[in-house]
């Protein structure tokens, strides 16, 4: 039997204007985000300064995420299996059941605070490289750790700029960018963030998921509510394994993806992982039809 994965996007993938279709069809939850961020998601989208701020691209992203699958999902379709890449996880679980959406956007508004004011390190993207080569030299340089294992020819590594520097000089690839961050996210760096982040993590209840989560830290499907709050606990510090959650998907027997939210980064990296999938992107109201 054929089984659909609905994927969702992280930060990097925001796009002035999204979400701006949802201000008849969803709202309610709109105002519902309003009132815990104090600003109109739709206004923020429209500012680009506002909305390439991290404390503001998280929560948009994730009301943005979350109401176009609630819209899918109002038409009768149902994942089979869900997975976001690092803040896309959040909509994920949302979609799972795990937590409610205002209790969600909580999570969230509180993570991005945490993470803008992180500023120690940084991170870059490398493309084109020899993994073991890759591998053997992070193992062997103090203070780099990959981050986002993406898929076999493009990661982002996450560190102190003395660690990413010596990979980025000492590492044949075709391209490598440094990001324009303001902390070593998905990090060891990131400890004194991610323990602020337990204390408010722990006080929310979470469910037993209602469709199996393939989360970053692990990408086994799961639906205990304990372990994927263990999961995303250990989200902010660990790196994000979207390569083995993309060939994890056939092994779960789905053959279609959908990515829902801004952009196609995603699917880009799952078609390039796994051939034959089915793929396609709901990146507006229009678009579900």
């Amino acid at each position: 039997m054929s089984k659909t994965a609905w994927v969702f996007p992280g930060q990097g993938a925001q796009a002035v204007g999204m979400g701006a279709d949802l201000k008849e069809v969803s709202a309610d939850k709109l105002a519902e985000a309003e009132k815990v961020l104090g600003r109109s998601v739709i206004e923020i989208c429209q500012q680009e300064d506002l909305l390439n701020d991290t404390r503001y691209t998280q929560p948009c992203l994730y009301v943005v995420e979350c109401l176009l699958a609630d819209l899918l999902i109002t038409q009768g379709q149902k994942p089979d299996v869900v997975a976001g890449h690092s803040l896309g996880e959040y909509s994920a679980l949302y979609v799972a059941g795990v937590f409610d959406f205002v209790s969600g956007l909580k999570l969230v508004q509180r993570r991005a605070a945490l993470m803008s004011e992180a500023s120690e390190g940084t991170m870059a993207a490398l493309m084109g490289f020899k993994r073991d080569e890759l591998d053997a030299k992070i193992a062997e340089t103090e203070g780099v750790v990959l981050a986002n294992d993406n898929n076999s020819g493009q990661v982002v590594i996450s560190g102190t700029p003395e660690g990413v520097d010596t990979i980025i000089e000492t590492v044949k690839t075709k391209r490598a960018v440094k990001l324009n961050v303001s902390g070593a996210f998905h990090s060891p760096l990131m400890a004194a963030a991610a323990a602020a982040f337990e204390s408010v993590l722990s006080e929310v209840a979470f469910n037993d998921a209602t469709i199996p989560v393939m989360s970053n830290v692990d990408p086994t499907p799961e639906t205990s509510a304990t372990v994927l709050k263990d999961r995303l606990t250990k989200q902010m510090t660990g790196s994000v394994r979207w390569r083995e959650i993309s060939l994890g998907l056939p092994e779960q027997a789905v053959d279609a993806v959908i990515e829902i939210g801004p952009g196609k980064v995603l699917t880009g990296l799952i078609k390039r992982t796994c051939k034959g999938l089915t793929l396609k992107n709901v990146q507006t109201v229009d678009s579900i039809a």
